[in-house]
C-alpha cells in the first residue's frame, strides 16, 4: 500500500480483508501443528501403555497425516497468505 489516500474504499476494504484472512491463516496452521504433536503424543502414550492400542495406534497415525497436510499447506500457500 504505497499511496493509500489515492486507492479507491474498494480496493482499501479488499486489502483489509486479505490482511484478516493472512493472520487467521497463520493462526489455523500454528493451531495445526501444535494439534498434531499432541495428537501424536497422546497416542504413543495409549499405545506404548497399552492402554488401549488401537485407539492409539489410530491417534499415532491421524497425528502424522494431520502434520503432513498441514505441512503440504505450508509448502503451498493460498494467494491471500502470500502479502
Amino acid at each position: 500500500m504505497l499511496f493509500p489516500l489515492l486507492q479507491s474504499p474498494p480496493q482499501q476494504f479488499a486489502e483489509l480483508l486479505a490482511q484478516y484472512f493472512a493472520e487467521i491463516w497463520n493462526f489455523l496452521i500454528f493451531i495445526g501443528r501444535v494439534s498434531g504433536v499432541i495428537i501424536v503424543l497422546v497416542g504413543a502414550i495409549l499405545w506404548f501403555t497399552e492402554t488401549n492400542t488401537s485407539r492409539g495406534k489410530s491417534f499415532v497415525f491421524s497425528g502424522i497425516l494431520l502434520s503432513i497436510v498441514i505441512q503440504y499447506f505450508v509448502m503451498f500457500p493460498p494467494s491471500f497468505s502470500l502479502g
